[in-house]
């Protein structure tokens, strides 16, 4: 399969090498290129701000694509709050910008040491992804062959905890209560 990645920091090759690991051919867009046309699968790995220009300007090449959300959509100037309302998601005002696309949430609980690594504490790296069946299909079916372990958070809706949860993540790595090669994990 082929996948667009938008976005080549560490999250975005991290991301990008899983993919790549599982057999895909992955293209990577940084804000200097212009895409005429974008792969089945669209991975997002910005910051949140970027969002809304990339629903602007691509909304038509976006058009009947699986776009993946990875942001978590916290004020980084005080590193206190979510920038979103408490009903709702970075994802969910996605979808509302994108309406002919099919939004996933996935890799915002994830640091890009754990996607390397392939595990967090001894544990298989859990990728978490929300949306509907049909996209959450596709994204697995890509990373069915890669190290990690994919499960199913529900629908679109759930994207609001798996935000709370990479802020949570995020600002105890911060405050250097645990580390950026840490985080949560789930076991079976």
């Amino acid at each position: 399969m082929k996948v667009t990645i938008f976005g080549k920091g560490n999250m975005g090759q991290a991301i990008g090498a899983n993919f790549e690991k599982a057999g895909n051919d992955v293209n990577y867009l940084t804000s200097e290129d212009t895409a005429t046309s974008l792969s089945e699968l669209v991975i997002l790995a910005v910051p949140y701000p970027a969002l809304d220009t990339i629903a602007q300007q691509y909304k038509q090449e976006l058009k009947g694509k699986v776009v993946v959300d990875i942001t978590n959509p916290l004020n980084f100037e005080t590193w206190n709050e979510l920038v979103v309302p408490a009903d709702s998601s970075a994802a969910e005002e996605l979808q509302n910008k994108l309406p002919d696309s099919i939004v996933l949430k996935a890799f915002n609980t994830n640091f890009a040491a754990t996607l390397q690594s392939g595990t967090v504490g001894g544990n298989t790296t859990t990728v978490l992804v929300a949306g509907n069946e049909e996209g959450k299909k596709l994204f697995n079916d890509a990373l069915n062959d890669s190290d990690l372990n994919v499960l199913d958070a529900g629908q679109l809706n759930r994207a609001r905890e798996l935000e709370a949860t990479g802020f949570l993540q995020m600002t105890l790595a911060a405050s250097e209560q645990i580390g950026w090669t840490g985080g949560f994990s789930v076991t079976k």
